[in-house]
């Protein structure tokens, strides 16, 4: 592809990802697809002249033990969570490859680390798919049975939730005007941050569900906060607007409901 196309700007998506409970049974597999697929990006990049790229991190490979908010100088301070660390560790990598590339080839060879980001076209399915599309679907089969539906855990975890929309604006500033080597954090502020248990009840307004929800507290948490400061966004963007979290969910709601059949699920 690369020799076909010869792109000059890279944005680098490519990945094998997962929610919790698809990382808690595949890490290894995760550690190593992962690998393969970033090393080869790479790798190729450079090989054909590609002089920018941008990569995408996630903000569950910071310390599992750490101090919050999190920011980019934590990223290798310590062993992520148990539930993700082959994804973690091979997501690290990148930053260390990015710093070889530069260093010793003059490239311009970045990464990005978004909160948890939603939105359409989303992986909507149950058991791998991120909390809220899960918590999407969920909430649209248990509408049509006219029974509540269940939350995974106790509801008690905080994220802060990114709109794919909002994302994607963000990923063009960074191609065309970010030159750090290290890693740019492109979040919410820590102010929008919500408990998962605050998230499904969101959602279940935008779908205008009105049955209620339980929790199963058998099944695991993961880590119970990943709180990021978008500090080193905001100098550089002081002004962006993001889109209010509300507005999002019923726009990523509203197309499940219109795509559900040809939707990832």
């Amino acid at each position: 592809m690369f020799l076909k196309y010869k792109p000059t700007h890279v944005i680098h998506l490519a990945a094998k990802v997962g929610g919790l409970f698809g990382n808690l049974s595949a890490n290894l597999e995760f550690l190593r697809k992962n690998i393969a697929i970033n090393d080869n990006v790479l790798a190729m990049a450079h090989k054909t002249g590609v002089q920018n790229v941008v990569s995408c991190l996630s903000t569950c490979i910071f310390p599992d033990k750490t101090t919050y908010p999190i920011n980019e100088t934590m990223v290798h301070n310590g062993p992520p969570h148990d539930s993700n660390y082959g994804y973690s560790y091979a997501k690290r990598l990148i930053d260390i490859l990015n710093r070889g590339y530069n260093n010793e080839h003059g490239r311009n060879y970045t990464s990005i680390i978004p909160t948890n980001v939603f939105g359409p076209e989303d992986n909507f399915n149950i058991q791998q798919g991120h909390v809220l599309p899960g918590l999407i679907h969920k909430i649209y089969l248990a509408k049509l049975e006219g029974k509540p539906f269940t939350v995974w855990g106790t509801g008690k975890p905080r994220r802060q939730f990114i709109y794919s929309r909002d994302l994607a604006r963000l990923i063009i500033w960074v191609l065309r005007e970010y030159k750090e080597t290290e890693p740019i954090i492109l979040s919410v502020g820590e102010e929008n941050e919500v408990s998962i248990k605050e998230a499904a009840e969101q959602v279940a307004i935008a779908m205008d569900f009105k049955e209620g929800f339980l929790f199963d507290t058998d099944k695991a948490d993961g880590q119970y906060k990943k709180t990021a400061d978008n500090t080193k966004l905001r100098k550089y963007l002081p002004e962006f607007q993001f889109t209010p979290f509300a507005q999002a969910l019923k726009e990523t709601c509203d197309w499940f409901v219109e795509n559900y059949h040809r939707a990832r699920k």
